[in-house]
């Protein structure tokens, strides 16, 4: 059996078997699952998303149910409802789509505000209330959710609320020319996701997600992070800067990333790798900026440039 600290690394290597050439995605993924956060996947289709959630479920060995997000999909199509039971004269929970370890929220922005808020408690507490009841969802628990970032016809934009409930944004992209070549190789008498098999199990991730905790982060480098966050606040082309939910983000995931590298301790450049994908999507632009093409990532490249890195002993 793999040793704690080797785990992270086969999960990835096992994922790299259906998905080629983007290790630096699958990466963040299970960054966010070991500290019990959700990923907003934005991106055209056809790239590998569903693929690329279904590999890291069988990686893990967890329960995994894709949610294909209509305009006509209900609350209670999520979360679950309570049915009559005439035998015994009670009412039965009924459990949703939700109640699985790894969920699949598929086109998340083609459904109405009203189905998308039902998503709200469950991101952020791990459990859904039905008819007053309080119902827990299995552990680990992760949300990921996508959009296409090009189609508009028929979507309903996720209000800052649900953006700021996950706890980054990762982007696939096309591959290279070359990675598209040994798509086509592998996948061209059979797909390599039906044969995978897991690496790891639901209480290893449990571990992880408590070992990662550990991580010592210096007083200098929280100062860091809060300087990040709180510059984000003060830009003339930010309309809406991130929230303290995106300094813990971004505190958990530098952790995270240092556990990743087999360190005991964050350095400034583990915070550094983790500011765009944790406070990209946190951050709304005047319209102004978006006239200007100033982006989320420009903001944040300039700000990570003008605070001097701490240096720690």
């Amino acid at each position: 059996m793999y040793t704690t600290d080797e785990v992270l690394g086969k999960i990835v290597d096992n994922i790299e078997k259906v998905i080629i050439g983007k290790r630096d995605s699958i990466e963040l993924l299970l960054l966010a699952l070991v500290c019990n956060g959700h990923v907003l996947i934005e991106d055209v289709p056809g790239v590998g998303k569903t693929s690329l959630v279904s590999a890291m479920a069988k990686s893990i060995n967890a329960s995994f149910k894709r949610i294909q997000f209509t305009p006509d999909i209900l609350p209670s199509d999520i979360t679950g409802f309570s049915v009559f039971n005439q035998k015994t004269g009670d009412f039965e929970f009924r459990p949703g789509a939700i109640m699985s370890q790894i969920i699949l929220a598929d086109e998340i922005n083609r459904t109405s505000p009203k189905t998308q808020a039902s998503l709200l408690e469950v991101m952020e507490e791990g459990q859904v209330t039905v008819d007053g009841a309080t119902y827990k969802v299995p552990k680990p628990f992760m949300v990921m959710a996508t959009q296409n970032p090009v189609e508009y016809l028929g979507t309903f934009p996720l209000p800052e609320a649900q953006l700021d409930r996950f706890f980054m944004k990762v982007s696939l992209g096309y591959p290279s020319a070359n990675e598209e070549s040994m798509i086509l190789s592998r996948f061209c008498t059979s797909n390599p996701l039906e044969t995978l098999t897991p690496v790891a199990d639901s209480q290893d991730i449990i571990s992880l997600q408590e070992n990662v905790k550990n991580v010592h982060v210096d007083k200098s480098l929280k100062d860091y992070i809060v300087d990040i966050v709180s510059q984000t606040r003060r830009q003339p082309d930010v309309l809406l800067g991130a929230s303290p939910r995106g300094s813990l983000s971004l505190f958990r995931a530098s952790q995270a990333w240092a556990f990743y590298n087999k360190r005991s301790y964050v350095i400034p450049d583990d915070i550094k790798k983790m500011v765009f994908p944790v406070l990209s999507h946190r951050i709304i632009l005047k319209q102004e900026a978006k006239l200007k093409k100033i982006s989320t990532r420009d903001i944040l490249a300039s700000i990570v440039d003008s605070i001097k890195v701490p240096v720690v002993d």
